[in-house]
């Protein structure tokens, strides 16, 4: 494990693991560490050197020197090509590999878009990114949303109450639902789903630019999706997988939390 200092931002910490030799770097989902992908051991790790990076509010990175409102306004996109930037200072300047589950799909598809000639390979799961979330966009974007989320963050009762009628609803279904209360039962927890989402707002990746340079840079692509996955499910990825020329596209019987032992074995059984 490291830490890649960022002038600006602050200290990213980083797990490594894996037996292969291909460098690949990763990001994981909300409420996990770049430790998250130590699942897919036999798909993914024999053949690559995962460097897998916390989040801020996660793990071990640390803003450093923001306050609140600078935290609100957002991480400028630009601060994301200064991870590979700062990575190569250590290890050197060569092809990389990306893979990303969830939020963490920003951040690889905005280095898509910054560093096409050095990627060798893509692998998104239920990326977030490829098309507009209005749930997201509503907390983090609109006024009354934004006047909502800051109202639920300070509140013990609005969100758990906001879920168990988003179940009622079959908006989300029991595992969303699960996964969503277990990261706001605390006010340090709803503080830190507030911080991440908002610090994460401005990370807007150019999907019709991404597609275009995978097409022209020949980067292999994998997505795969959850079948019932409510939040970031395959349809909504549907415009931005019609760009691209040979990506593999996977839909596997499991919902939004894919990274998981069965997709270990599901991916071990396609290269069979």
């Amino acid at each position: 494990m490291g830490f890649l200092q960022i002038p600006g931002l602050g200290k990213i910490h980083y797990h490594e693991y894996g037996s292969g030799d291909k460098p690949m770097l990763a990001f994981h989902g909300y409420g996990m560490t770049g430790k998250q992908f130590h699942v897919l051991k036999n798909s993914v790790l024999s053949r690559y050197h995962v460097y897998g990076f916390d989040h801020f509010f996660h793990g071990e990175s640390e803003l450093e020197g923001w306050d609140e409102k600078q935290i609100l306004y957002g991480m400028p996109k630009a601060t994301v090509k200064a991870y590979l930037d700062e990575w190569f200072k250590i290890y050197g300047k060569q092809k990389v590999s990306l893979m990303a589950y969830s939020i963490g799909a920003k951040l690889a598809l905005i280095l898509v878009e910054e560093y096409p000639d050095l990627i060798d390979e893509i692998i998104l799961m239920a990326p977030d990114g490829l098309s507009v979330y209005k749930g997201f966009h509503f907390l983090t974007d609109q006024p009354l949303g934004k006047y909502f989320f800051n109202r639920a963050t300070k509140s013990k009762w609005i969100t758990p109450a906001l879920l168990r009628n988003l179940k009622r609803t079959r908006f989300i279904d029991d595992n969303l639902y699960t996964i969503a209360y277990n990261e706001v039962d605390t006010k340090k927890k709803r503080l830190d789903v507030y911080y991440t989402l908002n610090l994460i707002r401005q990370l807007k990746p150019d999907t019709i630019k991404v597609a275009k340079l995978i097409n022209q840079h020949k980067i292999k692509c994998t997505l795969i999706f959850g079948r019932d996955d409510k939040l970031f499910p395959k349809s909504a990825a549907v415009p931005f997988i019609g760009q691209l020329e040979n990506a593999k596209v996977h839909e596997v019987p499991l919902g939004h939390w894919l990274v998981v032992p069965a997709l270990d074995e599901y991916l071990v059984n396609l290269s069979e």
